[in-house]
């Protein structure tokens, strides 16, 4: 049986799934992110790691950690793991995908109608005492949704659920850009596909849900806010480096676009401090995307399952490194 470290706690569901295989387990029980040094002297000598977005396992720390086999991350995204490194060194590196589509698309809605109608600055004007009373012009009208041009950047499996909810839900228009045409999309629910430049002349709001590539870094910049409407909102719920904050920052002073809903960050957990000074026209959420007690469960079943099965010697279910087909090839 092997040893295996989890980076962070973890439902006791996880813990049932990898003991009952004879697995022995060992959590850092903060919530704290552990430094490389940190995390290598807890990991040294165990055959498995459990680990989450926020944690950076690079070539360096693969190769002070001999022993590994077997990174099974709880997140959909896997950019904070060295996947040629791992690959490299017969390491293999599971996902875990599918599980958080319809929570994420959901949030992606609460976050759009939060901005449109400006309901966190509504909120707390209430708090704050200054309602007194009902007003025609009143202080915090936003904007309707329904029948608005709705902008996706990338039609994979997120994408694609927040096109459904904005036809199915709100008779929105949708269009989209991504690597290639979603004929099911098209089909279900009238998206049609367009260029960047026509996405972001054209929506009232854009919703990203583009992987991290060095291609998709920066993917709004200055130049493409200065393409978009002045009305649009722009919403994150992909990955933070995706937008230029700083870009973003200017663009909303200078009117250029209206505003932005963002659940992730480009520095994170640092957040631009001029974001958190526009309570008027942003909304931010800690990262929440996938946050429902239900999501968050199955994500990191899934993640202990991928472990068991690599462990075994067997192709995880959700393998990332595609040509390490079992535990027998990554021997070879």
């Amino acid at each position: 049986m092997a040893e295996i470290f989890i980076t962070r706690r973890v439902f006791r569901g996880v813990i049932d799934i990898l003991e009952k295989e004879g697995h022995t387990i060992d959590i850092n029980e903060s919530d704290r992110i552990l430094p490389a040094r940190e995390l290598v002297k807890r990991a040294h000598g165990k055959t498995g790691l459990i680990c989450l977005l926020n944690d950076s396992i690079d070539s360096v720390v693969m190769d002070k950690l001999p022993s590994l086999k077997v990174i099974s991350n709880i997140a959909v995204g896997y950019d904070n793991i060295d996947i040629v490194a791992a690959t490299q060194r017969g390491i293999m590196v599971t996902n875990t995908p599918g599980v958080l589509t319809e929570t994420t698309a959901d949030l992606v809605f609460a976050l759009l109608l939060g901005a449109a109608r400006r309901i966190p600055e509504a909120d707390q004007f209430i708090r704050a005492g200054k309602f007194k009373n009902w007003q025609l012009l009143q202080p915090h009208m936003g904007v309707d949704i329904y029948e608005k041009t709705l902008g996706i950047v990338g039609m994979g499996a997120i994408g694609q659920a927040v096109a459904k909810r904005a036809t199915k839900g709100f008779d929105m228009r949708v269009i989209y850009f991504s690597s290639s045409r979603k004929e099911r999309a098209e089909k279900e629910f009238g998206a049609e596909f367009v260029t960047f430049n026509e996405l972001l002349s054209l929506s009232n709001f854009i919703s990203i849900h583009v992987p991290l590539t060095e291609k998709t870094k920066h993917m709004f910049s200055t130049e493409a806010f200065k393409k978009m409407k002045n009305t649009a909102i722009l919403i994150n719920t992909a990955r933070g480096p995706v937008v230029d904050e700083t870009a973003l920052v200017e663009a909303i002073k200078d009117g250029q676009i209206r505003g932005a809903a963002l659940d992730v960050f480009e520095e994170e957990p640092s957040i631009h401090p001029e974001l958190i000074k526009m309570e008027e026209n942003v909304v931010l959420a800690p990262h929440i995307g996938s946050a429902s007690i239900e999501t968050r469960l199955r994500m990191a079943k899934m993640a202990a399952r991928n472990m068991v099965q690599g462990l075994k010697g067997n192709r995880p279910p959700n393998l990332v490194n595609k040509r390490l087909d079992s535990r027998k090839e990554t021997n070879k």
